[in-house]
């Protein structure tokens, strides 16, 4: 397993542990069970794909990726400030919009650098996008 695809399966790890614990902080809130039934969806398909990664990294001896621990707060805070102002679906759907625009931003940027990584990593990346894309379009209705 070459650096690249090492580095590119840690950043989506790294990203699907955000993404587990931004759905983990808003689903307390989310009154309309489709809503709530469209983020455990995204959370399940995001476990799959984090097993994945970490089953691949793991493999060849290599240590998954913890979300940058400034990002993380920052995204605690920033949600938790959200919501004391305005528990609305609304908000929150805006809030899961916003994360997710971020995940598919930083993706991208990270399948540009990182493009000697193996086919494989790409298309961990690849779903883990689609599944980003998916859950903004669900929400879209919300908003």
């Amino acid at each position: 397993m070459n650096n690249d695809t090492v580095n590119l399966l840690k950043e989506c790890n790294a990203g699907i542990k955000m993404g587990v614990n931004s759905i983990d902080s808003v689903l307390p809130y989310v009154k309309s069970k489709d809503m709530k039934s469209a983020l455990n969806a995204c959370k399940d398909e995001h476990a799959k794909l984090g097993d994945k990664t970490h089953g691949m990294l793991s493999g060849e001896d290599k240590a998954t990726k913890d979300p940058h621990p400034f990002a993380r707060v920052m995204s605690d805070i920033t949600t938790r400030s959200k919501i004391i102002f305005d528990r609305s679906d609304a908000s929150i759907a805006s809030i899961m919009t916003d994360g997710c625009n971020m995940g598919v931003k930083s993706l991208r940027r990270y399948m540009n650098r990182y493009e000697d990584a193996s086919d494989e990593a790409k298309d961990v990346a690849k779903q883990l996008i689609e599944t980003e894309i998916n859950l903004i379009e669900s929400l879209k209705s919300y908003l």
